[in-house]
């Protein structure tokens, strides 16, 4: 099969007689197998290493988050999460709006969304190409500091069009607790907030150069478990928004905020509770609400959502290829490594390498009575799937189940590395 074909969308429709731990109830389970459509899931696809992502997946996280929103706050996808074009499209049905990081992005979303949706573009080094394309497709671009403001002026006179810009902020503060700080401290990302309120007070001489200063784009990390440090961050946006507004005068007409829900990869981890969150979101929907009534501007808020939505819906496959047992330690030795899975080696963005859940495909029933190594095909000891990982006795043959895998997978992971064919993924 090509690298983009899709399965039949009728299939996956198993559920779970119960969760095995964080196997989502949306994927079949049979007679101790995963299984599509009644079938063992080792049957039914032709190769490994392969991604397999569920619609079903994708369903229930955007309507649980959606439980947790008031009406008014909208959900945009961050396409580098996963940028798997069915993934991307049978989301276009179920969320807002999307936001890009880059050129290509920016035509897939453009090409699947509908009038209503909107889209936006961040990224601290934007091609000329983005901005022009940018500029000509009405895409909102994040603007990540004074130089790119110029370089979009530019843009602007060249194309004869006007610019719909956000300015992307750099807060005083990071998310605590987060896998990846995204604001405070030096960042090459967005422009430092003392920096702000000057630009707003200058968004008369911004017009004149062509832009339209929608509104703000609002990021300080990712991937962050503690629901305080996330109800902290919330109300320490609204605070700033609210200063601005005092000394300014501003009120933005379009809100994103990238609120750095995080997803549990590793033993230990506890999923975040979005019911403790909903409050926190009620909150922040009632003092936009309010800072849109002073300033006459309606806020249209938006909740920028990559890895929360699709990490769930994602399964690594691959199969033993080896046993072997070296100076006392069990090793699998299996057709997929780091170059299909980056994230699974420790080697995106980890301090410290922690074990994924790995499930054993066809002996979900099975005592996990061996722990063992798992490595990949390539000749580095970087290549590591899993170690000291608790798994029933497998032989080659067997098949392994990397469990949320569906975001940063296959395009975060260095695909040409020892020129190894590149991974197939499917849509169910």
């Amino acid at each position: 099969m090509a690298k983009h074909d899709t399965l039949d969308p009728a299939t996956g429709e198993a559920i779970l007689e119960r969760t095995l731990g964080p196997l989502a109830d949306c994927w079949g389970r049979e007679n101790g197998y995963l299984s599509i459509d009644g079938q063992p899931l080792s049957a039914r696809l032709p190769q490994t290493p392969a991604y397999l992502y569920s619609r079903r997946c994708l369903d229930t996280a955007v309507a649980s988050l959606r439980s947790a929103l008031p009406d008014s706050i909208g959900i945009h996808y961050a396409i580098k999460a996963n940028p798997f074009p069915p993934l991307v499209r049978h989301l276009a049905g179920l969320v807002d709006g999307f936001d890009c990081a880059s050129l290509d992005e920016m035509k897939l979303a453009a090409g699947i969304s509908e009038p209503t949706q909107k889209i936006s573009i961040a990224g601290p080094a934007k091609s000329r190409a983005e901005h022009r394309y940018a500029i000509e497709a009405g895409i909102t671009i994040n603007a990540e500091s004074v130089g790119e403001l110029e370089r979009i002026m530019v843009a602007a006179r060249t194309t004869g069009r006007r610019a719909r810009v956000a300015l992307r902020v750099n807060p005083p503060f990071a998310l605590k607790g987060s896998g990846m700080h995204m604001g405070g401290g030096a960042r090459p990302f967005g422009i430092d907030s003392e920096v702000i309120p000057s630009l707003l007070d200058q968004r008369d001489t911004l017009a004149e150069g062509g832009i339209d200063l929608v509104g703000l784009h609002l990021f300080a990390g990712s991937q962050s478990l503690d629901v305080e440090a996330i109800v902290a961050t919330l109300d320490g946006w609204t605070e700033l928004l609210h200063e601005w507004h005092q000394t300014t005068g501003f009120t933005p007409a379009e809100l994103i905020i990238g609120p750095g829900l995080g997803v549990a990869y590793h033993p230990g981890d506890r999923p975040l509770d979005l019911d403790r969150l909903a409050p926190a979101f009620a909150r922040l929907d009632e003092q936009l609400a309010a800072l849109g009534q002073r300033g006459g501007t309606p806020i249209d808020t938006r909740l920028e959502m990559g890895r929360f939505l699709v990490a769930g819906a994602g399964i690594y496959l691959t199969r033993v290829v080896d046993r072997k047992i070296s100076r006392g330690t069990t090793y699998l030795v299996c057709d997929g490594g780091m170059h299909h899975h980056l994230a699974l080696s420790g080697n995106l963005g980890a301090v410290l390498r922690r074990n994924w859940p790995v499930i054993a495909v066809d002996h979900l029933d099975d005592e996990a009575n061996e722990t063992v190594d798992v490595a990949g095909p390539l000749c580095t000891p970087l290549d590591v799937l899993g170690k000291g990982q608790p798994l029933p006795a497998l032989a080659p043959g067997d098949w392994l189940g990397v469990l949320q895998s569906g975001a940063y997978g296959a395009s975060a992971s260095p695909a040409g590395f020892l020129s190894r064919a590149p991974v197939t993924e499917y849509l169910i």
